[in-house]
């Protein structure tokens, strides 16, 4: 696979040295290469260590390439020497860490979402470095790094030993990644309780007791911070047997799958997820992190484990062709942290080198384990076939060859080497419309076959013997679950996506779709018999569309949903949509900067520092409000040579008394008491800034002062824009 080899010469470009600086650096040893860019030159340094050590250990149990084991087996040497060098079994490359869990060890705990006592989500990042060194044991047997996780573990037990049950609450209001998850495998590799006793108290009660209730209490909140709480949740429920822990990761995983997830499979916006079943509005150039959709697909092995069911399979080949494969810039060896849904935009990549987010480090394991799901087996009796990409598996010596071209054609032919009996179990999609000839060695087999089930075919296989199926893909639509009239279109699994312009080039006009006839088969007819390429016939406005697979699409302009008009509903309402869409493009095309207030990114990449403020949500969106004389500050960009104002975006809180004042660079420029503003529900008031703040500056420092005894208003997003 393309997607696979990109990875792999770009992993193999990959400098351990620069990875190891920090780590080096805070365990008094000097460094050997420059940190890289991104977030590993911040808080979160540290991180894409252990997601790198996971891809090269995923890709030389893949290949057994052994620069990849080299490549391992090196990390893991200097992560025993800065063991060596202290006393306590500690590796970390955040920033002054030591100082800061000491105040955490004595049960002084500052925490936010993702905040630690001014650490940035520690323990997410120490669960990837635990993750990569037991991946590393795992699947390349470096035994020495099992040595370095357990020395670390330990360190984890002495850090928490004295906390109690409340301080140990208050600590992982912090995003604590997949602790639980990781602490639990080191469990089953060591058989130490103390590992187990350790990950159950990596236990967030307010969202984890409602899942296990039965309840979704995912509506504004983190959607990476909880995915993988549940991952660990799945993990000890294999090793214990809590059947609650079970309810509550099955019980998560249909919450997200039916209720907050998008055509292409992945799930959120500005990494929040909104309501239930509420995607209409929730379109934008920040949907569906990719981080999501990598542990999404985690949690899904776990729970087809237990129960087999083709649904499972159902979601994860819809959300891995169409969001893990868009993911990756075919051109180089950038990923997408957001897999933009709004209409005319178009996806941002990674730079190699100096753009390092979560999502780079997912990007690299991703791509390092596309075969890891195409064959599950069932003790030596039964052997599941998945997924549909071309592979080889030698199973206990029975060796199976799967050829095809998916997901450009369906056609699919499994070939047996080996003389064994066992029950073969196809997946038998949802997506296909029609029935399915299943043929063993040429002859139909008399066989169950029904979408979105498992064809079963139990013999005594031969050498040579084959399988063969033909998978039909047809065109269909998907609707948003509350908006009938706003589509994507699907060929089978592939969600479809139409070309809009250039990714530099003008924003483009937003493109309806009008037909009486909602059967795409109809009105989207395929360019050619050899490429995935379709056009409508008559029915887009303002022009014509061109549709091709959406993980197809690179470096341009795209679309995925599509509003749906008869003749006499466009008449009746092109104007006013035109209206709305002119006056969107014109505030998009003024504005300089803008941040949703209230999400970690957006507030940090801003510089926001606060005093007395109260974080919540309302209809899928945070907002930040200064309590009785509190206030925050945040900067913002601004071009010297224009005029501004700033647009606040407020959500109606009626239960407030708002007094306060807005200032830029000291100087006030509003009193605000927000009377006679809408009650429950959003709205934006803009505010004027004089000239004379701005010459000569290129940002602003933006503050929201409530008076004493009042508070401000709710803030959800603040926008700085030149006047026309």
């Amino acid at each position: 696979m393309k997607a696979e080899e990109v990875c792999s010469a770009y992993l193999l470009k990959v400098d351990p040295d620069r990875l190891l600086s920090s780590f080096r650096e805070h365990s008094g040893l000097k460094p050997k290469g420059k940190i890289y860019g991104g977030w590993e030159n911040s808080g979160l340094a540290g991180h894409s260590l252990g997601h790198y050590l996971t891809a090269c250990a995923q890709e030389y149990a893949s290949t057994r390439d052994k620069r990849f084991k080299e490549k391992t087996d090196y990390i893991v040497s200097e992560l025993v020497a800065c063991q060596k060098s202290r006393p306590d079994g500690y590796i970390s490359a955040i920033p002054d860490g030591d100082a800061k869990w000491a105040e955490v060890r004595k049960g002084n705990i500052r925490s936010g979402g993702f905040d630690l006592n001014g650490m940035w989500s520690p323990w997410y990042t120490h669960h990837k470095v635990l993750a990569g060194l037991l991946d590393a044991y795992h699947l390349t047997g470096n035994k020495a790094a099992l040595g370095v996780a357990e020395k670390f573990a330990d360190w984890a037990i002495y850090e928490t030993k004295d906390l109690t049950a409340d301080q140990w609450q208050n600590m992982l209001r912090c995003e604590y990644g997949g602790m639980n998850e990781v602490l639990a495998e080191l469990y089953t590799v060591t058989k130490q309780e103390k590992y187990l006793d350790l990950s159950r108290k990596f236990y967030d009660h307010v969202v984890l007791d409602p899942l296990k209730e039965g309840k979704d209490p995912l509506p504004g909140r983190h959607s990476n911070t909880q995915i993988p709480k549940l991952i660990g949740l799945a993990r000890l429920y294999e090793i214990t047997g809590d059947k609650s822990d079970e309810k509550a990761s099955e019980n998560f995983w249909n919450e997200v799958v039916d209720h907050h997830t998008y055509a292409i499979g992945g799930n959120s916006n500005h990494e929040y997820f909104g309501p239930a079943d509420k995607l209409n509005d929730q379109l934008s150039s920040n949907t569906c992190e990719t981080c999501n959709t990598y542990n999404m697909l985690k949690l899904t092995r776990h729970l087809f484990s237990w129960d087999p069911q083709a649904s499972y399979f159902d979601f994860y080949e819809r959300a891995h062709v169409n969001h893990i494969l868009a993911s990756q810039d075919p051109e180089g060896a950038g990923v997408t942290y957001f897999m933009p849904l709004g209409t005319g935009d178009e996806r941002h990549y990674s730079s190699p080198w100096d753009d390092w987010t979560c999502c780079h480090g997912t990007g690299m394991e991703n791509h390092t384990k596309h075969a890891d799901s195409i064959f599950f087996h069932e003790g030596g009796h039964k052997l599941f076939v998945n997924l549909y990409d071309p592979a080889e598996l030698d199973w206990d010596g029975t060796k199976v060859r799967l050829d095809s071209k998916f997901p450009n054609d369906g056609a699919v032919k499994l070939t047996i080497e080996g003389n064994k009996e066992f029950e073969l179990a196809i997946r038998h999609p949802e997506w296909v419309q029609g029935s399915v000839d299943f043929k063993v060695n040429g002859k139909v087999a008399a066989v169950s076959a029904k979408p979105s089930s498992y064809v079963s075919i139990k013999r005594v296989w031969k050498k040579g013997d084959t399988v063969e199926f033909n998978l039909p893909m047809t065109l269909h639509t998907e609707a948003m679950p509350d908006n009938p009239k706003r589509v994507a279109v699907l060929y089978g699994p592939l969600v479809l996506a139409a070309i809009l312009g250039n990714e530099n080039g003008p924003r483009p006009r937003t493109p309806v779709l009008v037909t009486e006839n909602t059967n795409p088969s109809d009105w989207l007819k395929k360019t050619s018999s050899s490429d995935l390429e379709f056009e409508t016939t008559g029915v887009g406005r303002p022009d014509q569309l061109k549709f091709v697979p959406f993980y197809k699409v690179d470096h341009q302009r795209y679309g995925v949903y599509f509003d749906l008009f008869t003749d006499a509903q466009w008449q009746e309402s092109e104007a006013k949509y035109r209206a709305e869409e002119a006056r969107i493009r014109d505030l998009e095309s003024r504005t300089i900067d803008s941040m949703r207030v209230g999400e970690m990114q957006p507030e940090r990449d801003h510089q926001l520092t606060s005093e007395r403020n109260d974080v919540r949500e309302a209809n899928g969106r945070s907002f930040r409000t200064p309590l009785n004389g509190g206030w925050f500050e945040v900067t913002m960009k601004c071009d010297p040579a224009l005029t501004h104002q700033i647009v606040v975006s407020y959500w109606g809180n009626d239960r407030l008394r708002p007094d306060f004042d807005i200032l830029v660079n000291g100087e006030k420029i509003a009193s605000e008491t927000l009377q006679g503003k809408p009650a429950n529900e959003f709205y934006d008031v803009t505010y004027d800034i004089p000239k004379s703040l701005t010459e000569s500056k290129s940002s602003i420092v933006i503050r929201v002062q409530a008076k004493e005894g009042h508070t401000a208003g709710s803030f959800c997003g603040i926008r700085v824009v030149h006047t026309k």
